[in-house]
C-alpha cells in the first residue's frame, strides 16, 4: 500500500510539473478566438444577431511527443426577443497521459445601459472529467500493478462567469473559468498536499474594436490578458484586415509563447474557415516546429436585431 501511495503521489507531481511548463495554465489557449469569442467568455452569447456552430482544432508544439491537442464544438446565439443568449460547448484537451473532457451550458442576460452601450452578464455550468492513462507512464518497476495500465479518472462540476460591455463596433469584458476550484481526486488515496491537484482560478480580460478603412476594408484589433497564479500575466495582441467581410489575414503575438499568422475565408456569409500558425518564441522552439490551428464556423438565422 505504501508503494502504491508513492506512485500515486509521483503521478500527481508529474501533472503539476507539466502544468508549470505550460505557465501554470490548466486551461488550453484557443487559436483564432476572434471567430469563437464565446469559448473564452460565455457573455458573447446573444451579442450577434445569429446562431453559430463553431469547431476549433488546435495542435500545439508539433514535434514534441504527446504535446497538447485541443478540440471544441460550440453553439450560441440570441433568444427570440434578443434580450438574452443561449449557448453550450463540448471540449476535449489531451496533454501527455492526461485528458480533460467536459461540457457546459450557459445563459446570458443583456441589459441596455443607454442607446450606445449594453451590458451582458453570463453564467455557464457543466461537468469536467480528468483522466490519467497509467499505461502511458513509465515507472522504474514496470511490474508494479499500482499504475500499470490503470486508467484513473474523476468527474467534477464546473462553472464559468462572464461579463461584457459592448457597442456597435467595440467590446470589453472578462471571464472567470474554473469558478468552483474543485479538487481532482484521481484515486481513493488522499494526496499529502491537496493543493497540488486543485483546479486553479483563472482570469481573462479582453477587448476589441472594428474600424472601417473604407467600404471594403475593415481592421479588427483584439487584446486578451490571461492570469493564473503563480504564472506571470500573459498578453495576446492580434489584428486582422478583412476584405468585403469575406477574406481576412492577420498577425498576432502572445508574450512568452508565440507569434501568429492567420488566414481565413467566409463563403456567402454563412460558412467560415480559418487557419493559423504559431511560431514558438520561447525555448520550446528548439524542439517544436510550431502550432497549427483550424476553425470551421456555420451561421444560422440571420435577422435584424430589434
Amino acid at each position: 500500500m505504501k508503494k502504491r501511495f508513492s506512485h500515486i503521489v509521483l503521478v500527481l507531481l508529474f501533472i503539476v510539473l507539466f502544468i508549470n511548463v505550460l505557465k501554470a495554465q490548466q486551461l488550453p489557449i484557443y487559436g483564432q478566438f476572434y471567430l469563437n469569442k464565446y469559448i473564452n467568455n460565455p457573455a458573447f452569447a446573444g451579442m450577434e444577431k445569429h446562431f453559430n456552430v463553431t469547431s476549433n482544432h488546435r495542435y500545439q508544439w508539433v514535434g514534441i511527443t504527446d504535446a497538447p491537442r485541443t478540440y471544441t464544438l460550440s453553439i450560441n446565439g440570441p433568444t427570440k426577443d434578443h434580450k438574452g443568449g443561449l449557448g453550450g460547448f463540448l471540449y476535449t484537451d489531451h496533454v501527455g497521459p492526461t485528458r480533460r473532457t467536459g461540457a457546459q451550458l450557459s445563459y446570458t442576460h443583456h441589459l441596455k445601459i443607454n442607446d450606445n452601450i449594453k451590458l451582458a452578464l453570463s453564467l455557464s455550468a457543466g461537468l469536467l472529467e480528468w483522466n490519467i492513462d497509467g499505461g502511458k507512464i513509465s515507472l522504474d518497476d514496470m511490474a508494479d500493478p499500482a499504475m500499470s495500465n490503470v486508467l484513473m479518472k474523476t468527474l467534477v462540476p464546473d462553472a464559468k462567469f462572464g461579463f461584457l460591455l459592448y457597442g456597435d463596433n467595440w467590446h470589453f469584458g472578462g471571464a472567470a473559468p474554473n469558478l468552483l476550484q474543485n479538487q481532482l481526486n484521481l484515486s481513493n488515496i488522499s494526496s499529502p498536499n491537496p493543493a497540488l491537484n486543485k483546479l486553479e482560478d483563472h482570469y481573462i480580460l479582453h477587448g476589441g474594436y472594428k474600424y472601417a478603412l473604407n467600404n471594403d476594408l475593415l481592421i479588427d484589433p483584439y487584446i486578451v490578458i490571461r492570469y493564473v497564479s503563480p504564472a506571470p500575466v500573459q498578453v495576446e495582441l492580434i489584428s486582422r484586415v478583412i476584405w468585403k467581410n469575406m477574406v481576412w489575414g492577420g498577425l498576432g503575438f502572445r508574450t512568452n509563447d508565440a507569434a501568429t499568422i492567420m488566414l481565413g475565408y467566409t463563403f456567402k456569409e454563412n460558412l467560415s474557415i480559418g487557419y493559423s500558425y504559431d511560431f514558438t518564441t520561447s525555448n520550446l522552439n528548439n524542439y517544436s516546429t510550431g502550432s497549427h490551428g483550424f476553425i470551421f464556423r456555420i451561421l444560422f438565422n440571420q435577422e435584424e436585431r430589434e
